[in-house]
């Protein structure tokens, strides 16, 4: 059964009061402190909305009436569509789904115990067998292909995407010209501009620096997606002790600004325009400074953060089910489940980096998606909780039932079996007997089963038209 969209939100781990504090302390920064635009197009579209602009800091203030307008023209709802209808997602409110991130430049081989670089056939790859992933339901590039030029890398990355998955693709861009040439080729794909906006089979992804600064490259290409009509996605990346203050508090403060700082450009740019409010903040460890991706304090954050955005009436991207493991361990196991949950209980509206990515998000592993999609199999049961009704509760089975007796053979018991329980393709749950007498092997081997049968089963790509007007018109894809 496949549960996707389901509302989450009973893990609430700020209060009201909670709320109101960090979203005051937040305006406070926008209206006093402001932050750092280094694109020269975004510091006329500020000024012209009425900000304050110190041109040789390069600085922008808003008065906080002006940021709370701006915020409140984004959408609360964002549509992210699939090539095939199924896979249609709507973002907002409470509702989760999941998916995939990163831009990993690793492969783990786990029945190697190495690395190595990751290539175009591998992002190929994994799009096809992603497709195949009930609980992932959105496709982020997962990873960074070496052997592409950077001048052409982002054409190639949504290619592999388009080509290869009926679910909806996002990913980030690393050029403005990439960019546009993306934003073309959807266009191709979907037959047209106008059948592109209605039907979005793409989305974006422009971050801000922590704390408080916009980079040029990535703000010119905000207003440019945002001109678009495409959904673009705000996230920023606060450190704990880092990039931020040391407070979990603190962190939600500046990763709320910074997020905030991109989905009030793109309303300047574009007003309208479909923007999730995102967070991929984190913590270091402090004994060297690393970045950690597998933290519990990762899943808290992008809970909290969670709220923030439902305040705001905003989608929100969360950030959970990576590790800090080298191989597929318990480690690898316990801190993608930890963070998953925690996002997906709070209502984060998009996981992503839900499943895949480990060792400080720098590898990816093909037995990890599908070890996580079991994962996130549970993390969505546990989304839909517990229902209680007069059928669910039984006094009249259990009545006819009575003491000593048994539920086995009950019709009600075979009408809910599958709708009450989450049944793994994966977990052994088999007795020690029958498990010695199979020779059943680890996780990651049976794993690794499943990769190769549903990358082979997936004969998917873009149809022939659509193909051929993508790769005569658009220069640098690798076919």
């Amino acid at each position: 059964m496949i549960r996707k969209g389901l509302t989450g939100g009973s893990l609430k781990l700020l209060s009201k009061d909670d709320i109101d504090k960090i979203h005051q302390t937040a305006m406070r920064v926008i209206e006093e402190v402001g932050f750092e635009v280094n694109s020269e197009l975004a510091l006329e579209l500020f000024a012209g909305a009425g900000a304050w602009v110190d041109e040789k800091k390069r600085r922008v203030r808003l008065p906080r009436e002006k940021a709370l307008e701006l915020i409140r023209m984004a959408p609360s709802e964002v549509k992210l569509c699939g090539k095939d209808k199924k896979h249609d997602i709507l973002l907002g409110g409470n509702r989760v789904y999941t998916g995939t991130g990163g831009t990993a430049l690793y492969i783990y081989e786990p029945n190697a115990g190495r690395k190595r670089l990751a290539t175009m056939r591998d992002l190929r790859r994994i799009a096809k067998l992603v497709d195949g992933l009930d609980n992932i339901h959105l496709f982020m590039l997962p990873t960074y292909p070496n052997n592409i030029p950077v001048k052409r890398v982002d054409v190639n990355r949504f290619f592999a995407g388009l080509d290869n998955t009926t679910k909806h693709v996002m990913g980030g861009v690393y050029t403005l010209d990439g960019a546009k040439q993306v934003i073309r080729m959807a266009e191709m794909v979907a037959g047209s501009p106008k059948a592109l906006r209605e039907r979005p089979l793409i989305s974006m992804i422009t971050c801000s620096i922590s704390p408080l600064k916009m980079d040029g490259q990535y703000g010119d290409m905000l207003i440019v997606i945002s001109k678009s009509g495409i959904p673009v996605v705000c996230p920023a990346e606060p450190l704990c002790g880092a990039t931020s203050p040391i407070t979990l508090a603190g962190n939600l403060v500046i990763g709320t600004v910074d997020s905030l700082m991109g989905i009030m450009l793109a309303q300047i740019a574009n007003p309208g325009t479909p923007a999730i409010m995102g967070s991929v903040a984190s913590s270091v460890d402090l004994r060297d400074f690393k970045y950690l991706a597998g933290s519990v304090e990762m899943g808290l954050l992008s809970a909290a953060g969670a709220q923030m955005a439902q305040f705001y009436k905003l989608p929100f991207y969360a950030t959970g089910g990576m590790t800090d493991a080298k191989m597929l361990d318990a480690q690898s196991g316990y801190e993608s489940a930890i963070t998953n949950l925690l996002c997906a209980l709070a209502g984060a509206n998009f996981i992503h980096d839900a499943a895949g990515l480990m060792e400080f998000a720098l590898t990816v592993c093909y037995e990890k998606f599908v070890i996580d999609n079991e994962i996130l199999g549970m993390v969505m049961r546990a989304v839909e909780g517990i229902a209680v009704n007069d059928d669910t509760l039984a006094f009249n089975l259990i009545k006819k039932v009575g003491p000593g007796g048994n539920f086995i053979t009950a019709k009600h018991t075979r009408r809910f079996m599958r709708r009450e329980h989450y049944y793994t393709n994966l977990s052994d749950r088999n007795s020690r007997e029958e498990w010695e007498a199979r020779r059943s092997k680890s996780t990651w081997q049976r794993a690794s089963k499943q990769v190769r049968e549903l990358i082979a089963s997936n004969k998917y790509s873009l149809p022939p038209q659509a193909r051929q007007r993508v790769l005569s018109g658009i220069p640098g894809i690798v076919d």
